[in-house]
């Protein structure tokens, strides 16, 4: 009797041991060898971001994103070797996606926006842009939101979504700009000495570029003036620069031309009794 016992416990052992022990160890090697090939996968990842130029933004939101979708597929094919069902895990894991994508909406279409700027880089930090009725310089670019400043000073947040779907100016993309400004002078005038006049003050401040040469032609005879635009070409940085030059000295190079910038007359009449 005392044999048959033992028997009978060593080959409950033995079945138990096949039952629970070699799921076990498989659960256990699928565990050290998924993690190897995690930390595996991130590293190369990582240098391939690396020696494309990422963004430090986008490249630490992707690793993580890998990172964590890589340890969900290594825990569920952990549970799944253990004999426990896979399917409830999947149903759970997929209605609280949809739940949260539905209370998130508008949060996911700014994330996508996000990871879109991230990636195609149509701006950069530092870069001067006008987007969304906001001109300004991009002080941060996050996941959700990007940070600007006007030339107030003020900071503006406009969330991605909308920013990556509407119209985007860079203003440094090229690295010039054209200073577009406009003189008006009297019908009066000898327009070919005025332009001349206004040539050589545009070409005579250094931060003018010579190539492109600066653009004075007339716009347009209006009613009261003859207006024309001076446009010269300057890196991005000196355009302001340029500009407050150009409006600070349109008035002293016509003077000195004897060509008058027209402006409103009152004449003051006078109501002579009889």
């Amino acid at each position: 009797m005392k044999e048959l016992l033992e028997n009978f416990n060593l080959e409950k052992g033995f079945e138990l041991i096949l039952e629970y022990g070699i799921p076990l160890v498989k659960a256990i090697l699928i565990y050290l060898i998924g993690r190897w090939l995690i930390n595996k996968v991130l590293r190369v990842t990582q240098k391939f971001m690396l020696l494309r130029k990422y963004d430090v933004t986008l490249e630490k939101f992707l690793l993580n994103l890998i990172k964590w979708g890589l340890w969900i597929l290594l825990i569920v094919s952990i549970v799944g070797t253990l004999g426990i069902q896979t399917t409830s895990f999947a149903a759970i894991i997929g209605a609280a996606g949809l739940a949260i994508g539905l209370a998130l909406q508008g949060s996911l279409s700014n994330f996508a926006g996000g990871v879109l700027l991230l990636l195609f880089k149509p701006f950069k930090v530092g870069d001067t842009v006008e987007a969304q009725g906001i001109i300004g310089t991009i002080k941060e670019i996050d996941i959700l939101q990007t940070k600007v400043i006007t030339p107030q000073r003020k900071l503006a947040i406009i969330p991605n979504g909308p920013l990556l779907n509407g119209n985007i100016i860079n203003f440094n993309t090229e690295g010039i700009l054209r200073c577009d400004t406009t003189i008006g002078v009297s019908y009066d005038a000898d327009i070919t000495k005025t332009i001349e006049a206004l040539r050589k003050l545009a070409t005579d401040h250094p931060l003018v570029l010579e190539d492109p040469a600066p653009q004075i032609v007339v716009a347009a005879n209006a009613d009261s003036s003859i207006n024309i635009h001076v446009r010269p070409y300057t890196l991005t940085d000196d355009v302001w620069t340029v500009h407050w030059y150009l409006q600070q000295n349109f008035k002293p190079t016509l003077d000195a031309i004897g060509v008058e910038i027209p402006y409103p007359h009152q004449v003051e009449i006078q109501k002579q009794g009889s």
